[in-house]
């Protein structure tokens, strides 16, 4: 019989694709499902950057790109950390994929090997562990649960390190849970960090825009670890372009270079169109990040408040990102009606098919006790949704 490889086997499918292909279904059959587990942001690309995309295929931007990506695009990176975080990076030290996600996977891919661990704080992104298992890593889960309001802490950080450990993924603002690690917080860890040469950071920043407590802190400002971070960044979520695929490393030049020898071979540079409309997200009025901010803050207030009405879940407020990741262990072990809800991923079915809402258990997160809700879509959906989600919890004996 055929088999697929070993290193696929190895792999667990995306739960949050899951789900939403789920919903998708059962909406494809007439039904009126409030899709609340898909990561990403509800507004439509600005117009200005539409623009630049329209004008590049005028001008025939139509061939390969250089494999870590236009000059121009790398320049307007490199100005954009200067300006935004006050972090020196050189053209050569930016490599550009195909999306913030292969970012994270060719560092990990060029950096990890067979018996190499990588702390991975949880509650994680889903694909985290998934790529290390790839690279054929070992994970190195640290859980910080609610009380801790999902941070780890210097001291955490420091149980975990063992001989063998090669990175450690740090993502803020968090999928999935929201939270941001203050400036305080990064110096404690990096502190940590400092004493242990041989660990590379991946700091994944992609929420960085969306962030409720002024400015963005990036590890990558202190200068004792500098040359140990990787800065993951992209367009997707802070200019609503998920489905334009461009993400971004800025990285020690070993790194860097390791990267692009990689997708040199594997998928090349990301597509000539999207990037040319990525420079004019970088180097155009950044009005809209705002705006889109504004309203993510707005979506987050209400939906926590309608949250907090509902008995048993623990609510903890996020500072950034566009999801909420309450507490539900109150709920599990209960029934309702022919639906016996012995775990998060039982109680995300029954939310889907008896309130038809969808939301995403924690259990793919590391957090078995939570659930992820995204709040990226209209006031009208969360209040609907909510409304139903509060509904079927009261349906659980």
């Amino acid at each position: 019989m055929t088999q697929v490889s070993d290193r696929l086997a190895r792999l667990s499918p995306s739960e949050t694709l899951a789900m939403s292909q789920k919903s998708n279904e059962l909406k494809a059959q007439g039904i009126d499902v409030i899709n609340l587990s898909v990561g990403e942001p509800d507004f439509y690309t600005p117009e200005h950057i539409k623009e630049a995309a329209k004008k590049a295929v005028d001008n025939n931007f139509s061939f390969y790109s250089p494999v870590p990506g236009y000059l121009d695009l790398r320049k307007a990176i490199v100005e954009k950390l200067k300006k935004e975080n006050d972090l020196d990076y050189t053209t050569d030290q930016i490599v550009v994929s195909n999306g913030a996600k292969q970012s994270v996977c060719n560092v990990l891919l060029s950096i990890i090997g067979p018996g190499d661990e990588v702390i991975v704080p949880a509650p994680y992104w889903v694909s985290y562990v998934e790529m290390v298992k790839l690279a054929e890593g070992t994970n190195v889960v640290i859980s910080a649960g609610i009380e801790q309001d999902f941070k780890i802490t210097p001291a955490q950080l420091e149980a975990a390190i063992t001989p063998k450990a090669k990175a450690l993924i740090l993502c803020s603002p968090s999928n999935p849970t929201g939270s941001v690690y203050s400036q305080e917080e990064l110096k404690g860890l990096a502190t940590v960090l400092a004493k242990h040469p041989d660990i590379i950071v991946i700091a994944d920043e992609i929420y960085e825009h969306i962030n409720y407590i002024g400015k963005h802190e990036s590890i990558a400002q202190f200068p004792e670890i500098k040359d140990r971070v990787v800065v993951v960044n992209g367009v997707s979520k802070a200019y609503a372009m998920t489905g334009w695929r461009i993400g971004f490393i800025a990285a020690p030049l070993w790194i860097a270079k390791a990267t692009n020898k990689l997708q040199g071979q594997y998928t090349s540079g990301a597509s000539s169109i999207a990037q040319k409309a990525a420079v004019a997200a970088y180097t155009g009025d950044q009005k809209c990040v705002e705006e889109m901010r504004a309203a993510f803050l707005r979506r987050r207030d209400l939906a926590v408040k309608l949250l907090k009405e509902i008995p048993g879940l623990k609510i903890n407020v996020p500072q950034g990102a566009f999801y909420l990741f309450p507490e539900v262990s109150a709920y599990l072990g209960k029934k309702a009606g022919n639906y016996e809800v012995d775990n998060v991923g039982d109680l995300a079915m029954y939310l889907l098919e008896a309130a038809h809402v969808a939301t995403v258990g924690g259990a793919a997160f590391g957090a078995p006790e939570c659930i992820r809700l995204s709040y990226a879509t209209s006031d009208e959906n969360l209040v609907e949704a909510i409304k139903r989600i509060k509904g079927a919890l009261a349906e659980l004996k």
